[in-house]
């Protein structure tokens, strides 16, 4: 059989808007003759996302859906598309549209030449479209990767970024503990551990949203980034 690659798509109130995500991942054809698997998670929304979800994946064979009873957060949608995952690689999309699927291919890219294990699509390097927003949310994200960067020793330009490509392998053995925005600042500590790991980076686009249109992160998740980057940076917990 040829390999596989699940895109888990942790989803919270994106009736409106989830649909055209689908759409463009459905269009995407990846390289290599990789198969697509989407495993999407529905942390108990309180719209109609599951209804438009059913109602696409009929005639989506590889879509698979799983709803939480309760909401969790997104790092808890996103462990459980981790053990539902059947690929052998593994990467979570947005059900936003502020990552492009078309550019999946450009972080499978390193990997199925045999360079790296995980890559990470940052928002801050390269020449592809970033839409213009929010002064503060870009000083605290260099904040929290600078500070990620002295405890993994790592040279990231973008911790944060939702686009990060691993084999399925090496995510699925890691004890990951955070369920909320913490899964970002720990999944990176605890991959910077693993003896020997190739990990890459590579530009992508980055099409923000305002909260307006539905941006959920805040503040308060900053100082739990920060918390995490400490806790998992200097234990290994």
């Amino acid at each position: 059989m040829g390999e596989k690659l699940t895109i888990i798509i942790p989803a919270y109130n994106e009736a409106r808007t989830i649909h055209n995500i689908l759409d463009k991942v459905d269009a995407v054809q990846l390289i290599n003759g990789i198969e697509k698997e989407v495993v999407i998670v529905n942390d108990c929304s309180t719209d109609n996302t599951a209804e438009v979800i059913q109602a696409y994946m009929k005639t989506k064979p590889y879509i698979r859906f799983i709803e939480h009873t309760v909401n969790q957060g997104k790092g808890a949608a996103i462990h459980t598309g981790i053990k539902q995952a059947n690929g052998n690689y593994i990467i979570v999309q947005d059900a936003d549209l502020e990552y492009d699927p078309n550019e999946i291919n450009i972080l499978l890219k390193p990997i199925t030449d045999g360079f790296a294990d995980v890559v990470y699509g940052s928002r801050f390097m390269g020449g592809n479209p970033h839409r213009i927003l929010f002064f503060w949310h870009s000083i605290g994200n260099k904040i929290l990767t600078f500070g990620s960067n002295m405890f993994t020793n790592l040279n990231l330009t973008d911790m944060e970024t939702c686009y990060k490509l691993f084999k399925a392998d090496i995510i699925k053995s890691l004890p990951l503990q955070e369920k909320r925005f913490g899964f970002e600042p720990e999944v990176t500590a605890r991959i910077s551990r693993i003896p020997n790991i190739r990990i890459y980076e590579v530009g992508i686009s980055y099409y923000g949203r305002t909260y307006a249109e539905g941006k959920k992160i805040s503040w308060k998740d900053g100082f739990r980034a920060i918390y995490c980057i400490i806790k998992y940076g200097m234990f290994k917990g």
